[in-house]
């Protein structure tokens, strides 16, 4: 009997051993860089129900848009033993020695979102994201088609487009890829003598700064500036309170363009104050938990994995809110 009792402890023991082992979660410590805009909040969100869904224990982290917090919550996930780790550089240098932390204790790193430069680029499996590169060229490609189709004259009087550019935060890709790509195709346009920019300055992502850069531009260059270019659509949403607040229209003295493709952005093209957004897709979890399941699997993956992305003017804007989902 009591060798009996002695198996079936034993029996039980391994079963629930077995259940335990099959249940288990797979741990991913994330690290977002903060809620500077409704495409982040967006992002985080969506990261989450992914996460949800594909039954994995997420240990998130918001940076509060400072990278030596990133590389804390970095730290503290290697310390806890995670099975992969991901995280959204908030600029593009600098994490080489955590990232050589992470490879030492033998977990994967994801980099969604935005790109970084490293020494070594087996210090991270892959990136999931947007090409911000290309969504720069996209919104000159769009400005000039508009001007030409239009017919849009300086308001100066003058024979150039007088631009104001408010970029995102300096140093993150983000920021950079938008600028390299609309500068790369202004440059090789054959308009490229029609343009002139006045001011560029960063508004590091924020509605808050947008609004308070912009209002310095129109008090430096109130009857020149033709047009707007916002690195992201929270800073054009700021700066048209600006443009209101000088006794100025939005979309009509002032052509705005901008990137990410939010529903305020779309309002805002709705109510005629805004008139185009190139979309940066926010909608990544998917894909990234997608990847992520891959790389424990010990396949393969492509460096680079990029969303889908459109560009959106004022005359859809009022079809396509509806369906959007951030």
């Amino acid at each position: 009997m009591k060798l009996f009792k002695t198996l079936l402890a034993v029996s039980v023991g391994a079963a629930m051993a077995v259940s335990s082992v099959a249940s288990a979660k797979t741990t991913i410590g994330f690290s977002q860089i903060g809620a500077e805009s409704e495409w982040r909040t967006a992002n985080t969100n969506d990261v989450k129900a992914a996460a949800e869904k594909h039954n994995v224990d997420l240990k998130f982290s918001d940076a509060q848009q400072k990278q030596e917090n990133q590389i804390k919550a970095i730290r503290t996930f290697i310390a806890q033993k995670v099975d992969l780790i991901g995280f959204v550089p908030i600029v593009a240098t600098g994490w080489d020695n955590i990232l050589r932390e992470a490879k030492r204790a033998k977990i994967p790193v994801l980099i969604m979102d935005r790109d970084l430069t490293v020494s070594d680029d087996s210090l991270y499996v892959a990136k999931i994201g947007t090409d911000s590169y290309t969504e720069g060229q996209k919104v000159f490609a769009w400005l000039d088609d508009y001007i030409t189709k239009n017919n849009i004259k300086p308001r100066d009087g003058g024979d150039k487009i007088n631009l104001v550019i408010l970029e995102g935060t300096v140093g993150s890709s983000a920021a950079t890829g938008r600028a390299h790509g609309f500068d790369d195709a202004l440059k090789a346009s054959p308009n490229k003598d029609k343009y002139n920019i006045l001011a560029s300055q960063t508004g590091d992502f924020t509605r808050q700064k947008g609004q308070e850069v912009m209002e310095s531009f129109i008090k430096s260059y109130r009857d020149k500036i033709d047009v707007l270019f916002a690195h992201n659509d929270d800073m054009a949403l700021g700066a048209i309170q600006s443009i209101e607040a000088a006794g100025l229209k939005p979309s009509k003295d002032i052509i705005i363009v901008s990137v990410d493709g939010v529903k305020g952005i779309f309002q805002a093209m709705i109510d005629g104050k805004a008139n185009a957004t190139v979309e940066c897709n926010p909608l990544q979890g998917e894909l990234f938990f997608e990847t992520a399941e891959k790389i424990l699997k010990g396949e393969s993956v492509p460096k680079s994995v990029f969303v889908e992305e459109g560009v959106y003017t004022a005359d859809q804007a009022a079809e396509v809110f509806p369906s959007r989902k951030y």
